[in-house]
């Protein structure tokens, strides 16, 4: 005869699951809600130079490009040595030199690792810093972020860096302009999580926490063109002060 599951077997086996229904619904409550709330509800957290930020980058025309999804708290000496130490290389300096080099990268399969990037604008102005690391054996397929400096220091004297970090898919002709550029991968979060988790990874991150940006977006389009889907955050990062741990 087939046996069945006693009474007071299928009661137990009904309070552990509501048990466990309670249990996800309270980290859920606090991992969402909670703890999210008490970040936004101490103002102490986030740097002054946040509030009127600029949301999106634009190219020399004024077209509006990628949207500004990261940004790191300290100084310009701090921001060059943790992306350095996160195995990020300087972008050359856009010239016709640097020029015919990212060129001969993309067309020879040559290694490039210090190409430089095209200007982006925040402030009226082109990037201050430009970080990348090459995929491949050449500058055609690139992680890359850009760096503003933004007015303004929170009270420990640090000052605000605003960026926006993407993935080049590849080499080729503006959607918009018809321009030779870079294109890039739509999915720009994990862009801006791939940065900071090197950037943790290194021992270089003190903190981090998120602002509002451009805002959700699932069918952006860059200057180039391109599409990008984000979830419209600014990470922000406190980078460690003074020496890493070994």
């Amino acid at each position: 005869m087939p046996t069945t599951v006693p009474g007071r077997h299928r009661r137990r086996l009904r309070r552990a699951l509501h048990a466990g229904i309670g249990a996800l619904a309270l980290y859920l409550l606090a991992a969402y809600l909670i703890l999210p709330w008490l970040w936004w509800a101490d103002e102490s957290r986030h740097h002054p130079a946040l509030e009127g930020l600029p949301k999106i980058t634009r190219n020399a025309d004024g077209i509006p490009g990628d949207p500004l999804n990261v940004a790191l708290v300290g100084g310009r000496e701090e921001l060059i040595a943790a992306v350095l130490a996160a195995g990020w290389r300087p972008a050359d300096a856009l010239t016709f030199a640097s020029s015919v080099e990212i060129a001969l990268s993309v067309v020879l399969d040559r290694p490039d690792p210090n190409a430089p990037v095209s200007p982006l604008y925040v402030f009226g102005r082109k990037q201050d810093l430009a970080f990348e690391q090459e995929v491949g054996g050449s500058a055609d397929r690139r992680h890359h972020v850009r760096w503003w400096r933004a007015e303004g220091l929170d009270e420990a004297g640090r000052p605000l860096w605003i960026g926006n970090a993407s993935f080049d898919t590849g080499a080729g002709i503006s959607h918009l302009t018809g321009q030779i550029t870079h294109h890039i991968a739509p999915d720009v979060d994990a862009e801006r999580a791939r940065l900071l988790a090197d950037l943790a990874g290194a021992a270089r991150l003190a903190g981090e926490y998120r602002w509002p940006g451009v805002g959700a977006t699932q069918h952006g389009r860059n200057a180039g063109g391109d599409r990008y889907v984000t979830d419209g955050m600014i990470a922000v990062g406190v980078l460690a002060t003074g020496d890493p741990p070994s």
